[in-house]
């Protein structure tokens, strides 16, 4: 197979058109979660939760409101998996791999995560899926918790039983998120949940997987730092290219490949810190020379952009940071301070500018500069 060489700026170009933050806006939720494959789920709402921050920067505020997002879940169009939300046709290609997780003979574990804790607590297990088929879909603390053994972490998830225990039943597909009541899952049976589509068979479903990640990230390498949640690396689908003045073999899209020759149009986004676009930060890097990290975990005194700032898209350019927060008792939204990478011209000032104030109308709050 030829490997392609490509400018700096194509891939560039082809990250932001495979993320649809092009010119273009897509057509609705589902079109978008569709194409980027999930949105991440994070509890944080500095500004907003973040797979509402995603489907904004790509619809804007006239074209995404939340309660698009709850109502396709309600419809299950849209599903909520391991941390993601991901169209619903798209759970063939995990519940092979849950079933590979369980074994169903009576009182027998093939749970590759945490066997020992699991066939210790099989007893908790049982009284969880009676309770869920009497009464689900229930949030975790309506849940008795009668483990034997305790779940020890030096973490939050110290103790945390039931909410463990069902996070592993979840991975095995023998529960799933029904809903949420404000921040709290609400658990019930996988059957009840999830559509009843047949599973694709386990050897084309890594094949599967990596297009479908390769889509939505245009450009990316084929192995690279593993991750939870969802990996960077694609494998060896789509096809090879090398970037100019970047080490080493990408994989690209075909699709975008057929895209080069045409005029790139561009536009404003700001990011979610957890946006697919910057997710990676050795790619953003090695494409962008964008330098990025989520600081809401670091001291106040040692943060160089903000609690939650976000990195801001111009064209094919990630030029700098807002860190802002929504403040909603005051029904404001405080732009406390923008980075600029590289000192803003006119243009970009005004485009940046442009989408602080669909953020705050999308928020419906008043704009407040410090």
């Amino acid at each position: 197979m030829t490997t392609h060489r490509i400018s700096i700026v194509e891939a560039r170009r082809i990250a932001v058109r495979a993320q649809l933050l092009g010119g273009e806006r897509p057509a609705g939720l589902l079109e978008t979660v569709r194409h980027l494959a999930l949105l991440q789920i994070d509890p944080t709402a500095a500004i907003a939760p973040t797979a509402d921050l995603v489907a904004w920067s790509r619809l804007g505020a006239g074209g995404y409101a939340p309660a698009e997002l709850v109502g396709a879940l309600q419809r299950r169009e849209l599903i909520e998996l391991a941390a993601t939300v991901r169209p619903a046709e798209d759970l063939a290609l995990y519940t092979a791999e849950m079933a590979l997780r369980r074994d169903d003979a009576p009182g027998a574990f093939k749970y590759r995560r945490h066997p020992e804790w699991m066939r210790a607590n099989d007893a908790c297990r049982k009284d969880i899926l009676a309770r869920l088929t009497a009464e689900g879909p229930l949030p975790s603390r309506a849940i008795p918790d009668t483990c034997a053994m305790p779940w020890a972490s030096t973490g939050w998830t110290n103790d945390q039983n039931v909410i463990r225990l069902l996070d592993l039943m979840a991975a095995c597909g023998e529960v799933a998120v029904a809903g949420r009541q404000g921040r709290d899952r609400l658990w019930d049976l996988a059957g009840r949940v999830y559509p009843d589509h047949p599973p694709v068979p386990a050897e084309e479903v890594v094949r599967l997987r990596g297009e479908r990640r390769l889509r939505a990230l245009g450009v990316a390498r084929a192995k690279t730092t593993e991750v939870p949640i969802e990996p960077w690396g694609v494998g060896d689908v789509g096809e090879p290219a090398v970037v100019e003045g970047v080490k080493g073999v990408w994989r690209v899209d075909p699709a975008q490949l057929e895209r080069l020759g045409e005029p790139f149009e561009g536009r404003a986004a700001l990011l979610s810190p957890f946006d697919r676009l910057i997710h990676d930060r050795k790619r953003t890097l090695e494409l962008f020379g964008f330098d990025y990290g989520l600081e809401m975990y670091k001291p106040a005194a040692k943060r160089r952009w903000g609690y939650y700032a976000l990195p801001i898209l111009v064209g094919d350019r990630l030029v700098g940071k807002l860190d802002a927060t929504a403040d909603r008792k005051q029904r404001v939204l405080r732009i406390n301070a923008v980075h600029e990478d590289e000192p803003f011209d006119a243009e970009t000032r005004a485009a940046v500018d442009k989408e602080i104030e669909d953020l705050a109308t999308w928020q419906a709050l008043e704009i407040q500069r410090s």
